[in-house]
């Protein structure tokens, strides 16, 4: 029963806990090890990142210095983000992306060059010779060094050990904020993983400043080697130059396999038939050489697992869940998650997610789930499905969100509108629990703790600034009796929220990313809390939503508010042995157009989940901003665990929910095909704003001239690109499990 809570009971309750909380010191990092070690949590704070995201020296528009600058900034725009690692494409390019579009941009040691900006080329900025490594074949022979082309490209591992890493460094010393290099790496047998190896690489010192240049302190060599060594897009051959990098892993005997070339001192999986499972060991390969020589220091997470549909076993295309299970199984330290909500979310296809994306086999594929749901990949915003199953067997498998940034598509990069991407923190960000080690000391988090806070799963990822808060706990009920018991637990969860922390106190509970230990039967008490801030987002329109203008409610696109939240639980029945026939299982090709569970493989579905709690006005009580809501799991006697998420749109908005509340598919959403577009953008603009005008306000009052339009002849437009974002908001927490004494173990989380 829901119990309503007083300013007294929420006064006496957080004195009584804060004078018996324990709060663990924090311990020495040491190296190679997590810089908080498993036992009493020491304290920290959720800390707003983005780990995927684009400069010209890969795809993206423009330079380092200018999207560090958009992203942690609070000046020229709002969204400062608390930590940023910085990541490319693996492979090679040929910009370079460490010099400024302009004099704003300039330092003592980047100074702007007239003439020259990010597009430059490397061999009209550093010179060809300067580009170092061969230039590359698919089965490692060729010999002919890159710096005898004219214009040649640079492999990605010598622009992030030699350019990239030190601006990086130097940034984050001037802006005492974790500013760090990572990769978008290009992935043999699949597409591309969002990961970083942070050994070496140091955040808040200050190394030796000169007039056009800065010499770090710390490096980036171990994740140069890692792109060199296993990045599909990599097929350079002369083992780093004077790096002399050998890519074998311990405990792997590669004389007999015909992959591995000695010359270059990697594998080079031949194309053709079976060139995707070839492709596959190769990447499990390269898993276990992080946890060989990184296992603390290093992340894989999936990028935008679904886009490129399933997995090709003749090619380099998605990932089946068995490849998943495979990456958890080899390194559970280092692939401990995916990335289900992608970036590009203003896409004419959101998240550059479409049906009938790639050819396999001469055969038109989807993407899996033919298309985002709600801005979410199938994987996790379908319940029951691939997160669902991957979380009932007890693996440390955790929710994260990026922006992917690359460009505005039809707009400047300064312009707040957009038909392709958001930028890092504008509209997306992932809350990750970062512990005070080195903030205690005075100085940032350091890239070690960014990348423990996200091993530990203790965070949550929104969309358009619906929450930026949350304390999301269960405890044992052996405290916490009665109405007296939730009001305490209540309170305490509210006072957490209200300092950006987690329920950190002296009894027997858990949070995001952590399992509960309790007798059979024992009582279960979960309570939750969301800030639902109030003012303006980020968007930069002031009109109602259309989305919600079908159901006749009034709520401006920058002023959102949370509808209400579910507590969605599975069953957890133990890990999969590889081998049985659930282990694998791919997602079913036709989703968008049956979208129906039972066609679904056994082994990438959870059949025991489903929605145990929806919470709303009525259900939850508010304290300012502040929503709070508390209900007990009475006599547990099976392990399993809970997770959250929430949104602006209640159930049964067209085209958008549907009556249980689940996100539809935003296919109807997609001005890739006008034909499909079903929701009416009627709020007429007062001020047009004219053709080629870089726009850098937020008072759009009314429907923008980009919003696509069907049929031709009505001129009537439809929601869609960066409006259809900003009209369906969505947060994703991290679960927490509760393990039932003598039940199933939960294996990978502590």
């Amino acid at each position: 029963m829901r119990v309503a809570i007083t300013r007294t009971q929420i006064a006496t309750a957080v004195a009584a806990v804060l004078s018996a909380a324990t709060m663990a010191p924090a311990l020495a990092k040491d190296s190679g090890k997590p810089a908080v070690e498993v036992g009493p949590r020491a304290e920290g704070v959720y800390a707003t990142g983005d780990f995927h995201n684009h400069t010209t020296c890969s795809d993206g528009s423009i330079s380092m210095q200018k999207l560090i600058k958009k992203v942690t900034d609070k000046q020229d725009t709002p969204w400062g983000l608390d930590w940023f690692v910085q990541a490319g494409h693996g492979g090679n390019g040929n910009r370079n992306c460490t010099l400024v579009e302009d004099a704003s941009l300039s330092s003592e040691p980047y100074p702007f060059v007239q003439g020259q900006g990010p597009t430059t080329t490397w061999a009209n900025s550093i010179g060809a010779a300067a580009v170092k490594g061969n230039t590359g074949s698919s089965d490692g022979s060729s010999t002919t060094p890159l710096s005898s082309q004219a214009s040649p490209s640079m492999w990605r591992w010598q622009s992030l050990q030699e350019l990239q890493y030190p601006v990086a460094e130097y940034l984050s010393g001037q802006k005492n904020l974790p500013v760090f290099v990572g990769m978008e790496s290009v992935v043999a047998g699949h597409e591309h993983t969002s990961m970083s190896v942070v050994s070496g690489q140091v955040v808040g010192k200050n190394g030796a400043v000169g007039p056009g240049s800065y010499v770090p302190v710390g490096d980036a060599n171990a994740l140069a080697q890692w792109s060199y060594c296993f990045d599909r897009g990599d097929t350079d051959n002369s083992r780093g130059g004077a790096n002399n990098w050998d890519c074998s892993v311990p405990g792997i005997d590669y004389s007999t396999n015909p992959d591995w070339k000695p010359n270059a001192a990697k594998l080079f999986p031949a194309g053709g038939v079976g060139s995707g499972v070839r492709g596959h060991n190769k990447t499990v390969d390269a898993l276990k050489w992080m946890a060989s020589y990184h296992p603390y220091t290093s992340y894989y997470v999936p990028a935008h697992l679904e886009r490129a549909g399933p997995f090709n076993p003749d090619g380099n295309n998605g990932f089946n869940i068995e490849h998943l299970r495979n990456f958890n199984n080899a390194a559970p330290k280092v692939a401990f998650g995916f990335e289900s909500q992608p970036g590009h979310g203003a896409s004419d296809n959101r998240g550059e997610y479409s049906p009938d994306r790639n050819s396999i086999g001469g055969v038109r594929v989807d993407s899996v789930g033919g298309t985002t749901w709600g801005g979410t990949g199938v994987y996790a915003g379908q319940v029951g499905g691939v997160w669902d199953a991957l979380l009932g067997e007890g693996r440390n498998w955790w929710f994260f969100a990026s922006s992917d940034w690359h460009n505005r598509g039809s707009f400047s990069a300064d312009d707040r509108r957009s038909t392709q991407d958001f930028y890092p923190g504008e509209y997306q960000r992932d809350f990750v629990m970062v512990r005070k080690t080195s903030r205690d000391k005075g100085g940032p988090a350091a890239p070690q703790e960014i990348v423990d806070g996200l091993r530990s799963g203790n965070s949550f990822a929104a969309s358009g600034q619906l929450i930026d808060r949350l304390a999301f706990v269960a405890c044992s009920d052996s405290r916490f009796k009665g109405d007296e018991g939730a009001a305490e637990l209540e309170a305490i969860a509210l006072e957490a929220a209200k300092n950006g922390t987690e329920v950190n106190i002296n009894a027997n509970c858990a949070v995001m990313g952590e399992k509960l230990k309790i007798n059979n039967n024992d009582d279960v008490l979960v309570t939750v809390v969301v800030r639902d801030p109030s003012g303006t987002n980020y968007s930069p329109y002031t009109f109602p939503n259309p989305s919600l203008l079908q159901i006749s409610k009034t709520q401006p696109l920058n002023q959102p508010v949370l509808d209400h939240f579910d507590v969605i639980g599975g069953l957890v029945t133990g890990m999969v042995k590889p081998g049985l026939a659930t282990y694998s299982g791919q997602w079913p090709d036709n989703w968008v157009d049956n979208p129906d569970m039972s066609t679904v493989p056994a082994g990438a579905k959870n059949t025991s989940a489903g929605v145990v709690k929806t919470f709303g006005n009525g259900t939850w009580t508010t304290d300012g901003d502040y929503k709070v809501a508390s209900f007990r799991l009475s006599g547990v006697k099976a392990t399993q665990y809970l997770r959250l998420r929430g949104s602006n749109l209640p159930a049964s908005v067209p085209y958008e929910t549907d009556a249980d509340g689940n996100p539809l598919a935003d296919i109807y959403t997609n001005a890739s095909d006008p034909s499909k577009l079903r929701i009416p953008c009627t709020t007429q603009l007062t001020t047009q704003i004219p053709a080629n005008t870089v726009y850098t306000g937020t008072s759009i009052d009314g429907c923008p001239a980009h919003l696509a339009r069907f049929p031709a002849v009505t001129g009537q437009q439809y929601v869609s690109y960066d409006v259809a974002a900003w009209s369906d908001l969505w947060f994703y927490s991290n679960p927490i499990f509760i393990e039932v004494k003598n039940g199933t173990i939960v294996a990978n989380v502590k």
